[in-house]
């Protein structure tokens, strides 16, 4: 027993792990070695004894009068001599003697313990960082192992896969480097330890050890997208009427939010009310584009926003980042459009309506409105959809879309939206011939125009045949 305490004091020393789950690992190791030298079905159990320092090994019979089974029963008499007052019936445990256990078996107890408390530790180090999931961590860069970074913690090592890098970041080894930790994982090996720096939670566990405000609860957080070293955007919502929440974030001027800037190495951080209101939020997310008009759909929970000409290139955001992150943030789908697209693809939409019989200016844009672009459209829905849209009822709906259904039938819109396409088409020369002669175009146009609705007017003229 001497052997295993000095192995015991070999592999705790220095682990911080608990004496009981030591003592534990020897007596399981101890009871291994023995079961495999006295016999599986013996019924041992270890015990460790706090007086002598040392695990005893005991073996458990039933006292009986005749024994049948020499590994599990112990005659009257012979029990006697270990106990005098034992009773036929009993159970007695015998003192079994360590010292004749071999060498063999004491390496063999050695590996037990030696892999218990290797147990042992890596979960005391899973449960450590478990309970650390979400906070910000501070380590050393050791290597850089196929593009993964692999940081020390102290009592172990972190991975930070390439995917949670920031693009562009120098990784040297011996620097210090902040870190999310991002999650805990278990594997054959141990827990494994990820962290981050590109996840938008990192910028949302940076605002809040930054913010005290956030920290007290008087403004919070709804959500955080990010493009990673590049541009990031944070909703916020204060509880407090008195606190402004973007104000908060910013600091005193723009300290708190530099220091995160900082830390990002430059990424750019949009600070963004939060809002109830989609309509409301989605504008806030986009600024500092200004938006004119927004159409929602809700069923597909996708948003048309529509803004001036000259912002759109800014709403849309370099290689579409700006309404990428909008869209991120919003959980909605965003599709920006300039303001002369949007009026030529209403001017489209309700050209295409007005071939109708029985359709109104007034409709067709209301239509329009409602989410109906082409005539195809209007032919594939149920009257009660259409009577929604305000200005129509039921009948009048059923009345429209028959005849919407009637003009694909006969072929008639086929050819009415080719001949409007031939018209577009000289149209488009006539404008690049006048533009070439540096001379007005509108007069031109209004021509083509009216020529348009004349050929279509024409059309709808000529006598139908079955």
């Amino acid at each position: 027993m001497n052997e295993l305490s000095k192995v015991l004091e070999q592999v705790g020393k220095d682990k911080g792990i608990d004496r009981s789950i030591i003592i534990g690992a020897i007596e399981e190791a101890l009871l291994t070695v023995a079961k495999k030298k006295y016999g599986l079905t013996r019924e041992i159990e270890a015990r460790y004894n706090e007086d002598s320092s040392e695990v005893e090994l005991y073996q458990f019979m039933n006292v009986v009068d005749a024994v049948e089974d020499s590994q599990k029963q112990i005659s009257f008499s012979e029990a006697k001599t270990y106990d005098p007052e034992v009773s036929l019936g009993d159970s007695i445990g015998i003192k079994l003697d360590t010292s004749l256990l071999s060498r063999i078996a004491a390496q063999t107890a050695k590996q037990v313990i030696v892999q218990k408390l290797r147990d042992a530790e890596r979960e005391i180090i899973f449960n450590e960082f478990q309970h650390r999931k979400g906070e910000i961590i501070t380590g050393l860069i050791r290597r850089v192992d196929r593009g993964a970074v692999i940081i020390d913690l102290g009592r172990t090592e972190a991975y930070m896969p390439t995917k949670e890098q920031i693009p562009g970041e120098l990784y040297n080894p011996g620097d210090r480097i902040q870190c999310y930790l991002a999650d805990v994982q278990v594997t054959p090996k141990g827990p494994r330890i990820i962290l981050s720096r590109a996840s938008p939670a990192y910028l949302i566990a940076l605002f809040s050890n930054e913010v005290p405000e956030i920290r007290e609860g008087l403004v919070v957080v709804k959500g955080a997208a990010r493009d990673p070293g590049v541009r990031a955007k944070i909703a916020v919502l204060s509880r407090d009427p008195d606190v402004d929440p973007v104000g908060a974030c910013v600091g005193v001027r723009g300290s708190r939010v530099q220091n995160i800037v900082q830390e990002l190495r430059g990424e750019r951080i949009d600070i963004v009310p939060w809002d109830e209101d989609i309509t409301r939020f989605v504008c806030n997310a986009l600024s500092p584009a200004e938006i004119q008009k927004v159409i929602i759909d809700d069923e597909d929970k996708s948003i048309e926003v529509v803004v001036d000409d000259a912002h759109l290139a800014i709403a849309i955001g370099k290689k579409g980042q700006n309404v990428r992150l909008a869209s991120q943030l919003s959980g909605w789908k965003l599709d920006i459009i300039g303001e002369s697209a949007m009026a030529k693809k209403m001017a489209e939409a309700k050209f295409q309506m007005m071939m109708i019989p029985g359709m109104t200016d007034t409709f067709a844009v209301a239509l329009y409105q409602s989410g109906f672009n082409t005539v195809y459209d209007l032919a594939e829905v149920e009257p009660a959809f259409v009577a929604e849209v305000p200005g129509f009822n039921l009948e009048r709906a059923a009345t429209i879309i028959d005849a919407a259904r009637k003009l694909i039938d006969s072929g008639e819109l086929k050819a009415k939206l080719a001949a409007a396409q031939v018209t577009a088409q000289e149209e488009a020369a006539a404008e690049s011939a006048v533009k070439t002669n540096g001379e007005s175009s509108v007069g031109e146009l209004s021509g083509l125009e009216a020529k348009l609705r004349a050929e279509v007017a024409a059309m709808d003229k000529k006598p139908k045949t079955n």
